[in-house]
């Protein structure tokens, strides 16, 4: 067998369906075994290597579960770097398998075709394992590596590089050894008298508060739970949103979290950095913050915690439930009715925003997945939309990159074919990635996008009118016509002008099984968020 074929036996054994890729020279031994192993494991093949990148790390989210994407040394790997740099700051499985230059030439600078100077450096700073492989009979247990490592503490994406010569080279079945099984991680020891101790401080609490970020996605009913037995209102911004159902009064998102922030006595933290909380919203010695981390440098980053407990949510979440289910408090439903709704009068001021998304709620089905960009309806939607089940609202973390959204949901929507997916996306944000509308119509992926047109990078030139005089440069915009632009592609689209004619459109948007639908809505300005999502200092200090 050789290493490609090893590489993806190893694949198909750690349950691997789908590599998303863009070929070339150096990967094509690689190739060569993905078609020998066609009925066992599907190649999707992109436009442009960000978005073979995007669409594995859209699968990733969507499904909780690892997805891998190949591509090309050099300019392959830095087209992808941006997905890759977000898979990293999102958490998600994600694998690059990049291809290299003859293996005896890497580091001689003699410029091979795609040769960058120290390639594994450069990706040594974009993921925590990547390794190469060098002869045949390393493959399989690399493979198996860099999944266990994907999978350990914190999750995150990993890297295999693979020279264009070693791609081909051979060696016998008993010499590469059986495929190992899939990596088993084994859940590490809780600590009891941790777990206790958090028990007893969430039990004396009078306004504990739950924080959930995107390691408690897995770990919904749990954290449901304890916010009943507590009635401890739980906050999520975006990566945790879902994780309690946001028709739960209980369910808050930033502006009414912001206020519970300044009140709470015992915070709980499960899987989330707390940056807003720790940069913005300010500490002091009466907040006990009690956190749930797989990564046991997370907890210390900011500031010393109360408790730290390290290791993953759902079980320590569980014990902590079973030690406090005695401890059910009055119902806080009619007081959190009437904030939410207090919150609700305060977010009118984005009423625009609002009336788009609630078109887009009222049809798509609870279990759709709503995939958000760095548009103004994006940035309404972490606030507004409401989210009922976990990894249905995919948002790009801290990267929060421009363009990720149509080639992630693309991925989203190729992996969960059994659920509508939505991408809202900016006339800006679209371009970065608007040429896999071919990748949706060769691959026949029925992805709906809801492309707010507004001419310009409509964030930055609000900033630039003002805070800066008015001064505008860079951020109005030249586009084409965008529903004859996706119908160019063979894709349905239409362009339509209010909320209702959004909700029809979606309506039969959401009844093609097998074609991508565009849907365009001109808009213009639209009133600021940022008053609710930037907010300033609420207690002690930084």
């Amino acid at each position: 067998m050789t290493t490609a074929e090893l590489t993806v036996a190893a694949l198909i054994a750690h349950g691997i369906k789908t590599v998303y890729a863009l070929p070339g020279v150096h990967n094509d031994g690689l190739f060569d075994a993905l078609f020998k192993a066609g009925e066992r494991i599907g190649t999707v093949h992109t436009r442009h290597e960000q978005g073979a990148a995007y669409m594995a790390l859209g699968a990733a989210l969507a499904t909780g579960r690892p997805q891998t994407y190949a591509v090309v040394p050099g300019p392959g790997l830095l087209n992808s770097s941006a997905a890759l740099l977000t898979a990293y700051g999102m958490n998600a499985p994600v694998l690059a398998l990049i291809g290299q230059i003859p293996q005896a030439a890497i580091g001689r600078g003699l410029g091979y075709l795609h040769e960058i100077r120290d390639q594994a450096g450069i990706i040594s700073r974009l993921v925590d394992f990547s390794a190469r492989i060098r002869q045949p009979n390393e493959a399989a247990n690399l493979v198996a590596a860099a999944l266990h490592a994907m999978a350990s503490g914190r999750p995150g994406p990993a890297v295999l590089e693979c020279a264009m010569d070693v791609w081909g080279k051979s060696a016998p079945a008993r010499a590469a050894g059986p495929t190992p099984a899939p990596a088993i991680v084994p859940d590490p020891p809780l600590d009891e008298n941790a777990i206790e101790e958090a028990a007893r401080r969430l039990g004396a609490s009078t306004r504990p508060l739950i924080v959930v970020g995107g390691g408690a996605l897995h770990a919904a009913t749990e954290v449901s739970e304890l916010s009943r037995l507590l009635q401890a209102p739980v906050l999520a911004y975006r990566r945790g949103r879902g994780v309690l159902d946001s028709r739960n009064p209980l369910s808050v998102t930033l502006p009414l979290g912001h206020e519970l922030w300044g009140e709470a006595d015992v915070v709980l933290a499960v899987g989330t950095r707390l940056f807003s909380a720790f940069t913005e919203w300010g500490i002091d010695p009466e907040l006990a913050i009690i956190r749930i981390d797989c990564d046991p440098e997370e907890p210390h980053r900011f500031a010393r915690p109360a408790l730290a407990l390290v290791g993953d949510a759902k079980p320590i979440l569980g014990r902590l439930v079973e030690s406090l289910s005695g401890q059910e408090r009055p119902s806080r439903q009619a007081e959190f009715e009437k904030r939410q709704a207090a919150v609700r009068a305060r977010l009118g001021k984005l009423a625009p925003q609002a009336a788009f998304l609630e078109a887009i709620r009222a049809e798509l089905p609870e279990d759709g997945i709503f995939v958000d960009e760095v548009t103004q309806v994006g940035f309404a939607a972490r606030l507004l939309f409401p989210v009922y089940k976990p990894r249905t609202f995919l948002s790009p973390g801290y990267q929060d990159n421009l363009g990720w959204g149509f080639a992630t949901a693309l991925g989203a929507a190729h992996a969960r074919r059994d659920v509508p997916v939505v991408s809202i996306t900016g006339d800006g944000g679209f371009l970065f990635t608007s040429n896999e509308l071919a990748t949706a119509m060769h691959h026949r992926i029925a992805l709906t996008v809801v492309l707010f047109n507004d001419g310009a990078f409509g964030n930055v030139r609000r900033i630039q009118e003002e805070q800066y005089g008015n001064r505008v440069i860079a951020s109005d915009l030249t586009n084409p016509d965008f529903v004859r632009y996706a119908q160019s592609f063979g894709a349905e689209a239409e362009r339509v002008r209010s909320p209702q004619e959004l909700r029809r459109a979606l309506q039969h948007a959401f009844q093609r099984h097998d074609v991508p639908t565009l849907i365009e809505v001109p808009v213009g300005p639209m009133p600021s968020p940022w008053e609710f999502i930037q907010m300033g200092r609420i207690r002690g200090h930084g």
